[in-house]
């Protein structure tokens, strides 16, 4: 295999990996013995569920939001003597709303060929089930926590989603997904379309488009512990 830094997706949930990763995916993986992982215990977790054979003998660097970026300019070096590195996330595509876009990010500086692998990615799912605007959409990520803070940033964005025709992602930690729903039905136009698209490609995905003024009357589905991606739009 090619001596690089290879971006490997995981699973979104405790979906079966055979149902979203593709079996050439797993060849690569069981040939990596360095990881540079979000989380070590998932990490273990995860490659011990495909069967890789360096889960106890492999080496494991740490790269979570915690991380000082000054600590991880030595994570490349194996590289140098011959070692392709896997860079994991918790879930779904490193490097995409993950820490991992740091370690990319000093690869390609360093002239390391980087490889990303096909996999999981919820906010792109969340747009291909949306029914929302696929030519142009914009991840926003958390919301701030204030409620002032947080209505005024919903009003930019709803009115980015009207007067440029682009879809709005964003997030919240999974407890607190009812919170950021009923913001959402206060803040927004009773006719501005609303996705909820939670546990994609587990056993309780659920994605549902409505209006703001449908969903006000219907309400959401009990999910507080489920990962969500909710999007607007015109």
């Amino acid at each position: 295999m090619e001596n690089a830094l290879y971006l490997i997706p995981v699973t979104l949930g405790d979906t079966e990996y055979s149902k979203v990763l593709p079996a050439y995916n797993l060849e690569i993986i069981k040939q990596i013995k360095i990881f540079i992982v979000e989380n070590i215990k998932y990490a273990k977790r995860f490659l011990a569920r495909i069967e890789n054979s360096h889960v106890d003998d492999g080496m494991f660097f740490e790269l979570s939001e915690h991380t000082d970026v000054k600590d991880i300019q030595h994570y490349l070096d194996p590289i140098f003597k011959g070692e392709p590195i896997g860079v994991l996330s918790e879930a779904g595509c490193p490097a995409v709303a993950d820490p991992g876009a740091d370690i990319v990010a000093i690869a390609q500086k360093k002239n390391i060929k980087v490889v990303p692998l096909v996999g999981p990615n919820s906010m792109i799912m969340a747009v291909m089930g949306s029914g929302f605007s696929g030519q142009s959409f914009a991840f926003n990520g958390y919301l701030p926590v204030k409620p002032g803070d947080r209505a005024n940033k919903l009003k930019m964005l709803e009115s980015r989603a009207f007067k440029e025709d682009q879809t709005q992602l964003f997030i919240e930690t999974p407890y607190r997904n009812a919170q950021l729903f009923d913001t959402v039905i206060k803040c927004c136009r009773p006719e501005t379309k609303l996705c909820v698209a939670a546990g994609i490609t587990t056993d309780q995905e659920f994605i549902k488009t409505k209006t703001v003024a449908q969903w006000k009357k219907d309400g959401l589905p009990e999910m507080k512990k489920v990962p969500a991606i909710f999007a607007i739009y015109k």
